[in-house]
Formats: structure tokens, C-alpha cells, sequence
């Protein structure tokens, strides 16, 4: 399986940052894109993506970062198929399976179990602490990758850790997960409560943990 990351920032992202991350949205294996957000046609266009081989839109939650009518209206018009989902549906989407998850935030949220071809990937934004049954869900079969929220950074007594992840709350996580994870990225960092990317990256480096960047392609 592949994922390329279109876009690893937050809600706070303007397009005037210094360091540029737009709104949070990944394409698996060409065919599946995760959050049709208001700059994932920039993004397709940077990132040389052939969209006419995107065949299924799925989206995670309707906070305008992570959804967009234009953006959908756009794809449905290129061929995609936008597949809505809710906690605990199984999707068959031809050799993809889905399991939708519910995700700890302050709206209905899904978080993706995707399997393919004998892998499997967890795509978990937005959310606090994970919820049980997602946690279930990893321990029983393993997760080869998995791309966990990571809106706040290295604090601690801030109010969003109750709807998003710290990065305190990651490198806990991690530690109670263990190796039901191959490997750890994070995605969705605000750029208000984060360091820039490189110091970053080298501290999450030291954990074992990949800190993903627009335009970053990796294969399991």
C-alpha cells in the first residue's frame, strides 16, 4: 500500500505560514482520497496526482478542513465516488476493505481501518485519546501503518487534548500499543502549537515516530 499525504496542517492553516501545510487530506494507492478539504485541488495539482484515478472519496468529519462541496463537487465530476460513512460500517469499496471507527471529537467523526491485499492502515484524525474499540480493532490483526492526530504539541492542561492529541498523549499511546504498530506517523499539526518541521521531526524521530509533511509518499 502506498500513502501520499496532500496536506498534514490543521484548522489554523491560512496559506500565510512561513512553513506550508495545508488542511489535512491523504490519497491511498492512487484510488482512495481521505477528506476532500478546501485545498486538495491545489494539492493534486502540485503533487502531479492523475485525478481521474481516484475512484472513492471518504471523509472523516464535516469541519470545513476536512470538507469541501467544491473540492467533492470537483472529483465526482472527474469520476470519484464519495462514500459516506458512519462509525462501525463495513465497507467493501472492489479490493479495499473499510471498517469506520468512531473518533473521540467534538462532532461525529470516523476514523479508517483500511485493508488491502494482506496490509493494513489506521487513519485516525481528528481525536483525542483513541476509543476502545478502535484500539480492539488494532490489537486483534495489527496495523502496519498508522496515522494518529497530532493538532497539539509537547503541553500539558490544555483544553483541546479533549478533542485532539498531544503529543504527550501519542508517545503514551504508543507505549500501551507497542508493536500492533509497525510504524507510527503524524499528521494534522497546528501550526500555532508546534515548532517548525524540522525540529520537530527530530524529536519525534528519537520515538520512533515519522512526522509526515504536504507532498510526503510513503509505501508498506
Amino acid at each position: 500500500m502506498k500513502i501520499l499525504f496532500l496536506g498534514t496542517g490543521a484548522a489554523d492553516y491560512t496559506g500565510k505560514e512561513k512553513e506550508f501545510r495545508r488542511n489535512s487530506s491523504a490519497l491511498i494507492d492512487d484510488i482512495i482520497l481521505i477528506d476532500p478539504g478546501k485545498y486538495v485541488i491545489d494539492a493534486i495539482k502540485e503533487f502531479k496526482v492523475d485525478v481521474s484515478k481516484i475512484k472513492y472519496i471518504l471523509n472523516t468529519h464535516r469541519h470545513d478542513d476536512h470538507f469541501n462541496e467544491n473540492t467533492l463537487s470537483y472529483l465526482v465530476s472527474q469520476g470519484a465516488t464519495f462514500i459516506d460513512t458512519k462509525p462501525n460500517d463495513i465497507i467493501e469499496l472492489g479490493e479495499y476493505r473499510i471498517l469506520a471507527l468512531r473518533g473521540n471529537h467534538t462532532v461525529p467523526t470516523c476514523h479508517f481501518i483500511i485493508e488491502h491485499e494482506g496490509k493494513r492502515m489506521f487513519y485516525g484524525l481528528d481525536g483525542g485519546w483513541l476509543m476502545y474499540e478502535e484500539i480492539d480493532a488494532i490489537w486483534k490483526k495489527g496495523v502496519d501503518l498508522a496515522v494518529f492526530d497530532a493538532t497539539v504539541g509537547f503541553v500539558e492542561g490544555d483544553y483541546r487534548i479533549f478533542e485532539h492529541t498531544s503529543l504527550n498523549m501519542i508517545l503514551d499511546m504508543k507505549k500501551s500499543i507497542n508493536t500492533a504498530i509497525k510504524k507510527y506517523v503524524i499528521s494534522h499539526m497546528a501550526y500555532t502549537l508546534h515548532t517548525d518541521h524540522k525540529t520537530l521531526e527530530a524529536e519525534m524521530k528519537k520515538h520512533g515516530i515519522i512526522t509526515a509533511y504536504d507532498g510526503l509518499t510513503i509505501e508498506f
